[in-house]
């Protein structure tokens, strides 16, 4: 087991994180300029295609301020995000293992200085209670958290913890999936993540500009910019095909930070023909011994936070991007048209946080969620914006992973699997923990999304299969 300190000397070995150029993106942000009117509709007409957008294309659109042609941005955004999804929102929540950390971040409650924070780590019997409650409230994807202590929460802990969560069943419910967002590490050790068999490998950057990167992360393993910036290459190469990427909006200017995450999309499609499953955008919440005003130097407005969707959905149309509960609820609800594909419901972001009071919670939690919504809510809202909740895992489960999964997307072929699969997990909801107010609505919603299925026989072959799940069957997919 390393120490904090032999962890920075090893890591300082890492390769250089050359593919973010700092200076040329820097000089993109500062040279683009709005685009025409026509030159917009142009650029509009090629995102509506849905194969992407080049980093010069997408810094002359972070610099469109005019409402109507971020009118025009927005329609086309919804476009594009109903061509590649239809109306499929997935669910998960995240599960705090533990709060131990040895950085010093800035912006997290985590932060080793915080000497008011309660730490706490759950044991392998805690982490099958707090399993079994998400269970019980319909959850069947989750994301692993836990903050960086070698000693406290080494890897072999976190592998005990997936195996757990995989064995442990409540009644007809089932984790299915679980995702890890743990500390940068070796490719060694991203292989035993692999072989536990996780889902995506997530690792927000917080933020690529290198010298506001060492100003909020002043000391610990997490410290070393390269290291931790080619957190995903050794990713790739220990066998985890599907990884995630994020910014924390609100340390450095939006406008570099999009550029930079589309960077570092690119490098990992070049040099391993497959870019980032997921992008995360969360923006800075208030945490405990975490002083705002000194952190956010470049504040997110909620208008510039819609454009920054809009346009990372035209950059990367196949790339889900993920909103938690930082967000209030009604903003969440609009930005799913805008790109959003998948949500946290019903979050604790505390450490043994789903059966402690919220004051106990508050005492081991990393932030404050701003949507606070129950599950029954969260679908309420979902279904009744016109979307369709999903607590779809099968295309982890059948190898539809990495490079495989992107081609099949491009193709238009995941089509085939998504929308059917959606509709019978959200069944299994229904019938399993949905209130009787949320039953009729999401019954009049699957019956809308059934007939969405444009084959025949692939509608008549759901039906069945959602025939199978009333009479009790259940984990039918395509």
């Amino acid at each position: 087991m390393f120490t904090a300190q032999q962890l920075i000397e090893r890591n300082k070995q890492s390769q250089p994180a050359d593919f973010i150029d700092q200076a040329q993106l820097q000089s993109l942000v500062d040279s683009a300029a709005e685009p025409s009117a026509s030159q917009l509709e142009k650029l509009m007409a090629k995102a509506e295609k849905a194969k992407g957008l080049s980093t010069e294309e997408v810094a002359s659109l972070l610099a469109v301020e005019d409402p109507d042609k971020l009118d025009l941005l927005f329609a086309t955004a919804r476009k594009v995000k109903e061509k590649i999804y239809g109306k499929r929102i997935v669910l998960f929540a995240p599960l705090y293992l533990s709060n131990y950390c040895v950085n010093s971040c800035a912006y997290c409650a985590f932060h080793r200085g915080n000497k008011r924070l309660q730490r706490k780590r759950l044991s392998l019997d805690e982490v099958a209670q707090q399993v079994k409650i998400l269970e019980r409230m319909g959850h069947k994807r989750l994301a692993v958290e836990a903050g960086e202590d070698p000693e406290n929460c080494p890897l072999d802990y976190v592998l005990d913890v997936i195996q757990t969560i995989y064995s442990t069943t409540d009644g007809n419910g089932s984790i299915r999936r679980v995702n890890v967002n743990i500390a940068a590490t070796t490719v060694e050790e991203y292989r035993k993540l692999h072989e536990a068999g996780i889902g995506t490998y997530i690792l927000f950057q917080e933020t690529y500009h290198r010298p506001t990167y060492e100003r909020v992360h002043p000391a610990g393993p997490k410290s070393l910019y390269d290291w931790h910036t080619t957190a995903m290459d050794r990713a790739m190469e220990g066998g985890c095909g599907d990884v995630g990427l994020g910014v924390l909006f609100g340390l450095y200017d939006y406008r570099f930070e999009v550029l930079a995450l589309l960077a570092h999309n690119q490098h990992l499609e070049e040099k391993y023909g497959v870019g980032c499953h997921t992008i995360s955008v969360p923006r800075i919440r208030p945490a405990q011994s975490v002083d705002l005003s000194r952190v956010v130097r470049y504040p997110v407005s909620e208008d510039e936070f819609r454009k920054i969707v809009a346009i990372l959905r035209l950059a990367v149309p196949y790339t889900g991007l993920i909103l938690s509960t930082r967000e209030r609820p009604a903003l969440r609800d609009e930005l799913l048209s805008l790109g959003i594909s998948q949500v946290s419901a019903a979050s604790s972001t505390g450490v043994g946080g789903y059966e402690e009071k919220k004051e106990a919670e508050c005492e081991t939690a990393q932030f404050l969620p701003d949507d606070t919504r129950s599950v029954d809510q969260v679908l309420a809202s979902i279904c009744s914006e016109g979307y369709l909740p999903s607590y779809c895992t099968a295309c982890y489960r059948q190898g539809r992973t990495g490079e495989h999964f992107m081609d099949l997307a491009k193709d238009g072929e995941i089509q085939t699997f998504c929308q059917p699969n959606a509709i019978l997990t959200f069944k299994e909801y229904l019938l399993d923990y949905a209130p009787p107010s949320l039953v009729e609505l999401g019954e009049e919603t699957i019956a809308r999304q059934l007939e969405g299925i444009p084959n025949q026989q692939l509608r008549e072959e759901t039906k069945r299969r959602l025939l199978q799940l009333e009479q009790g069957e259940r984990d039918l997919f395509f």
